[in-house]
């Protein structure tokens, strides 16, 4: 293994539906949202990344943009792979290299992922020169990046709200014991935002300021300790056909957005009712842990208390935690190989 370990990276990949990280010697070195821009004339892949986001909802008809991962899968194969290697290249210490590396990879998917999805990631990262790749499971990411010791007989249950999908997870002896994966997520959020501007307020507005809305003034409940100021938001006006604006509150966010939330404490709910009761004490003692990008909504974690009367903690930096744990995987292949899936 000397030689070729020589000529061998190691990066870790969490490929989101709404954002893209990359760990490479520790350090996150592609943060981006998921998305590529493409020309329609030649087929190709002009603009990945922020650079594509920019682009998002203000193209003409010769340029499309794709988000090539849907509900935490991919969706359109040659977009995902294109992304993928476009980033790998945008690494800093990977431009220097006179040869493309060989790389090995560690790769998160969604638990609820089936075997013919799971191939399709695995086969993107060996084309984009993944001589080993191995996959692990978002909640054990999650998990290990917020910090817990799952190897431990000791029960803890993670909640991770992606953009896609939202895992839940009880983690016991470094494996899943039992999980449930909802599509009811960041996304689904940014479009209840969009439809409640439309019957509320007769606005029209476009996914980036709906999502812009939802992280400026988005909550959970009605009664936050330090709400958000009001927030002024331009659209299209449905009636008279011009631009307009109107200025909005939290509370507002709060209707708009309970419908997916409640769905999103039931999942919990009904992953606790399925806790085998060991476990289940265990988890009075330790409570819950959030991660991913939807868990950062004002006062989320004020109301799955309250429903589950169980304490509710937050990752620090929720967004980087599956990440984290997925270079933490990689640093440590030996100790952590039960959790991968060659």
């Amino acid at each position: 293994m000397g030689f070729f370990d020589f000529f061998t990276e190691e990066i870790a990949i969490d490929l989101g539906t709404a954002n893209t990280l990359v760990i490479h010697n520790d350090k996150v070195v592609v943060d981006s949202p998921s998305i590529v821009a493409r020309d329609i004339m030649t087929g190709k892949i002009i603009a990945a990344g922020k650079e594509a986001a920019m682009m998002q909802g203000k193209t003409h008809e010769n340029i499309k943009t794709i988000r090539p991962l849907k509900d935490g899968v991919i969706a359109d194969f040659d977009a995902s792979e294109k992304m993928i290697s476009m980033f790998i290249k945008d690494i800093p210490a990977l431009k220097k290299k006179i040869f493309a590396p060989a790389l090995r990879m560690v790769i998160c998917i969604p638990s609820g992922i089936t075997e013919v999805e799971m191939r399709a990631v695995k086969e993107s990262a060996e084309r984009v020169n993944g001589k080993e790749v191995y996959l692990i499971h978002e909640p054990m990411a999650a998990a290990i990046g917020i910090g817990v010791d799952i190897m431990q007989p000791k029960g803890n249950m993670i909640v991770d709200i992606g953009g896609g999908t939202t895992e839940i997870a009880v983690i016991a002896l470094g494996g899943i014991v039992c999980d449930k994966s909802v599509k009811i997520a960041g996304d689904v959020f940014t479009n209840d935002i969009i439809y409640y501007m439309r019957t509320q307020h007769n606005l029209y507005v476009g996914e980036r300021t709906a999502e812009k809305i939802k992280i400026q003034i988005g909550a959970a409940t009605e009664d936050l300790e330090l709400p958000p100021e009001e927030m002024n938001v331009q659209g299209r006006d449905l009636l008279t056909g011009k631009p307009k604006q109107v200025q909005i509150s939290y509370r507002e966010m709060a209707k708009a957005l309970d419908k997916s939330i409640l769905r999103i404490e039931d999942a919990v709910m009904e992953t606790l009712s399925q806790t085998p009761p060991e476990l289940a004490a265990d988890i009075y003692n330790t409570g819950i842990y959030l991660a991913g990008g939807g868990s950062m909504l004002r006062g989320l974690d004020k109301r799955l208390s309250q429903k589950t009367d169980l304490p509710v903690y937050i990752a620090e930096d929720p967004l980087r935690a599956v990440v984290r744990g997925t270079g933490i995987t990689l640093k440590n292949l030996n100790r952590y190989k039960s959790v991968l899936i060659k």
